[in-house]
């Protein structure tokens, strides 16, 4: 039955039953706490100056133009 909603179901049964009923939160906790998106990726705008910023100071120098 793998890979059937039949087999999910039992193996979900199974999961709660060797390792408690809040198995599933649980795990969804453990991910929750490993997650990196903070940051940037929390407030878009900010990067957005951020970058801007960086950009201003760059020491690269200016674009180069290419006539060809």
């Amino acid at each position: 039955m793998a890979g059937t909603k039949q087999g999910g179901l039992k193996a979900a049964a199974t999961n709660r039953e060797k390792y408690g009923k809040d198995f599933y939160a649980k795990i969804g906790q453990k991910g929750g706490r490993l997650g990196c998106t903070g940051g940037f990726a929390a407030n878009p705008a900010l990067a957005k100056i951020a970058g801007a910023k960086g950009g201003r100071i760059s020491r690269r120098g200016p674009a180069k133009k290419t006539t060809e």
